[in-house]
């Protein structure tokens, strides 16, 4: 499928970079974005990104080497800033020579991000306010991704459209900027690309793609769920630090609120510190990401889906995906 002639031209610069047909990039959903999605985005002319997740370096190393075996197209690396072997992580990257690594989850380390380049790798991060994507554009990434509270997963407190109105003005004529967060159709990407947006990145709507492996009724849930179902979880105590996830309201939201009373009580009792609180916030996450995605538990697992999941209503090959949302971007692009 050759990208119409307007969008491609507007993402030229985000193509480019990452070497793909289209600056459409898969956001990294943890047990969801593994070689099976990745491999088959990337095979459709956007770009696939595995997502490192509490992977151990031997796990990172085996799933790179099976996507390497589905497809030749290029395709990237999320790692989490605070995995307690991020060296050994980004090492993994370097044997392989990835072409992208992108770090989320907070500030990179000192040092990360001169690791991935020094192995020639591109560098992608995520900043909530313009003054520290300056900050670390200035120090050596390559590109930025804005993500707005809409998406699903962890999620920062500001919406997509503000963003995007805040960075893109500032930042997109000398740098190349990636939009995510609640975008489902090919309008919206055409809007951001007008705003000098290089390309976008989408989670939720791949999420539930033919080659994507979460389970049936995970899929399920998201074709009955609707925006206001995708719901924020709610920081107990304001000492410990969570970064709130956006997921379908089900027992385990609940569950999740319990979770930081019980943790927040443990630390007012000395019997953890904060770095290990944070951890265990962390692991609940994964724990309850697969028993929903894997296990196939949608009522105590952790659903997590963007607003723009009502947007999701059928399982449909990755590359039909694609193809649609660029022939509504071209519409509409178009038509004006």
């Amino acid at each position: 499928m050759t990208a119409s002639s307007k969008t491609s031209a507007m993402m030229r610069r985000g193509a480019e970079f990452l070497g793909t047909e289209h600056a459409i990039l898969c956001g990294a959903m943890s047990w969801v974005s593994e070689r099976n999605l990745v491999s088959a985005i990337s095979n459709a002319g956007g770009f696939g990104v595995i997502a490192c997740g509490a992977m151990t370096p031997e796990l990172l190393d085996t799933e790179i080497t099976a996507t390497k075996a589905l497809t030749d197209k290029p395709f990237g690396v999320n790692l989490i800033t605070m995995h307690p072997m991020l060296s050994d992580l980004i090492a993994v990257c370097a044997k392989h020579q990835i072409g992208h690594v992108v770090l989320a989850g907070g500030i990179p380390p000192k040092g990360s991000v001169e690791a991935i380049k020094e192995f020639g790798g591109k560098v992608l991060v995520f900043a909530p306010t313009l003054a520290l994507a300056k900050k670390l554009l200035r120090s050596g990434a390559d590109a930025l991704v804005i993500e707005g509270s809409e998406a699903g997963g962890h999620i920062g407190p500001v919406s997509t459209s503000v963003l995007a109105q805040e960075f893109l003005p500032e930042l997109a004529a000398d740098h190349v900027v990636f939009v995510a967060g609640g975008i489902g159709r090919g309008e919206m990407i055409a809007s951001y690309l007008e705003m000098g947006a290089s390309g976008v990145q989408l989670g939720t709507r791949f999420a539930c793609a033919t080659e994507s492996i979460a389970h049936p009724a995970f899929k399920k849930a998201f074709f009955r769920g609707n925006a206001r179902d995708a719901v924020a979880s709610v920081q107990v105590d304001p000492r410990l630090p969570v970064i709130p996830v956006r997921a379908l309201k089900n027992k385990g939201t609940e569950e999740f609120t319990a979770k930081q009373i019980e943790v927040a009580k443990r630390l007012d009792d000395g019997l953890v510190d904060m770095g290990q609180a944070q951890l265990e916030i962390e692991h609940f996450w994964a724990g309850a990401l697969r028993r929903a995605v894997i296990d196939g538990d949608v009522e105590t697992g952790s659903v997590m889906a963007g607003q723009s999941v009502g947007m999701v209503t059928k399982e449909e090959p990755v590359a039909d995906i694609i193809a649609q949302l660029l022939a509504e971007s071209e519409a509409a692009l178009t038509k004006r």
